[in-house]
């Protein structure tokens, strides 16, 4: 669970230097089901005791605003915990008064229409599972996934992508440019796209979920006339995004033939053209992104549960796609957040697809990021306590309870030397605003 003092302390869990294999500034140690930590030494699990656990970032809390202002969907909120008065949790609000919620394939639902992230607060809940750019120097030690590492992207067919450009961190095409080559995400060698955590130990958590909302990112250098794309598929139906070097931007569904359909048309902004631009091709919250440099380019799925497809636990199918001369750098494959509707045991709770949660005037719902491992609305069974014997709904988080909004990291977990008590030693670049509510 995940406690906080206004205006003291953040704790996020245990922050770590750089990994030794790949030079990532994760991964922190990994937590066990019983709520230990440990890490990998030498190929061997040893107890995180053994090294400094930071307990996390202090942050500012506005502890008025919500006197003023009703909370907004998305906001970090700092509350007392309704099960525990005594303790602050830091928490996302999903559901707002008056609302029925549910929960479905990592989705927050609300009165049956889905609800997207504002921009700002997906860029922050987007989860990494492959980036090209942090590649093991010891690729034969097995590490997170449980097995050894190897490119995870691999030429399909007769693809002539040369994955070893600039020292393996680069992908280059020189083709004629009328064919389209291929190269796919292997999961096997690469993590997978089940909802877990660095920090939570994957084994703790055999049985998660697939989460299917992706995002492909890379900065293409195109020369004339070459094309550069990404296919994800979502429920066993696949979508297309290119960027053409003329400034075409287009989005395509694919029939179960393979035939290209065109759901969406776009240009790019001559500024973005004639430079390495970032590349991103998404499926997320059942709308299709595509976007080069500054230029955006959107389909909406719709918003009805089910509007993208049946909730099936198919393993998505991600590629990258190129034709003519290419030069792809910084590759990087996300996934979106996915909260859960059921514990690692497949038992329900609050606020599924078949249980809808109904909230009251004054009750809000509120969700953890790190989802498995996070007590909060979903995992309260118990009424909350208040003072003259009142008592709160289950899981639900009364307005009485709010103390306020997180909205700035000013002190992120900071490093100490040796045994020194105090964390002197500032972290700037994890200052940052948090955002929340509406763009």
């Amino acid at each position: 669970k995940n406690t906080a003092n206004p205006a003291k302390k953040m704790p996020i869990g245990p922050r770590s230097p750089r990994c030794p294999s790949c030079g990532y500034s994760e991964p922190k140690p990994i937590r066990s089901h019983d709520g230990r930590y440990f890490i990998y030494k030498d190929g061997k699990a040893v107890p995180a005791y053994a090294r400094t656990v930071f307990k996390g970032d202090q942050i500012f809390v506005l502890k008025s605003v919500y006197q003023f202002f009703e909370p907004k969907r998305w906001d970090v909120i700092v509350f007392k915990n309704p099960t525990e008065p005594r303790i602050n949790y830091i928490k996302r609000c999903i559901g707002l008064p008056g609302e029925t919620l549910q929960i479905i394939d990592g989705d927050i639902f609300i009165n049956g229409q889905i609800q997207r992230k504002p921009e700002k607060v997906q860029e922050e809940l987007w989860m990494t599972v492959y980036d090209n750019d942090y590649q093991p120097a010891r690729p034969d030690e097995a590490s997170f996934n449980g097995h050894p590492w190897k490119q995870p992207f691999e030429n399909v067919g007769t693809a002539k992508w040369d994955l070893s450009a600039m020292g393996s961190t680069a992908f280059e095409l020189s083709s004629d440019g009328e064919s389209i080559h291929r190269i796919q995400y292997n999961d096997q060698h690469g993590n997978d796209f089940r909802a877990t955590y660095a920090y939570d130990d994957p084994a703790s958590f055999p049985m998660m979920p697939v989460c299917s909302d992706l995002m492909v990112q890379c900065h293409p250098r195109m020369w004339a006339n070459s094309a550069a794309g990404a296919q994800i598929s979502k429920y066993g139906i696949s979508y297309q995004g290119w960027i053409k070097s003329n400034g075409t931007m287009r989005i395509f569904r694919l029939t179960p033939g393979g035939q290209q359909v065109l759901i969406e048309e776009g240009s790019c902004r001559r500024t973005d053209l004639g430079k390495t631009s970032r590349f991103r091709f998404a499926v997320v919250d059942q709308q299709l992104v595509l976007e080069f440099g500054s230029s955006r380019v959107v389909h909406d799925m719709g918003v009805d549960i089910d509007a993208a497809g049946t909730d099936r636990q198919i393993t998505p199918q991600v590629q990258i796609l190129g034709s003519g001369k290419l030069r792809l750098t910084h590759i990087g494959l996300y996934r979106d957040i996915y909260y859960l509707s059921s514990d690692e045991d497949n038992r329900v709770q609050q606020a599924s697809r078949d249980h809808p949660m109904t909230l009251n005037d004054n009750e809000f719902f509120a969700c953890g990021d790190n989802s498995p491992f996070s007590a909060d609305s979903r995992m309260w069974t118990k009424p909350g306590l208040a003072n003259n014997d009142k008592i709160y709904h289950a899981g639900v988080v009364p307005k009485d309870y709010f103390v306020g909004k997180a909205f700035f990291v000013h002190w992120p977990g900071g490093y100490r030397l040796k045994e020194e008590p105090i964390r002197w030693i500032p972290f700037p670049d994890g200052m940052k605003m948090i955002y929340g509510g509406k763009d």
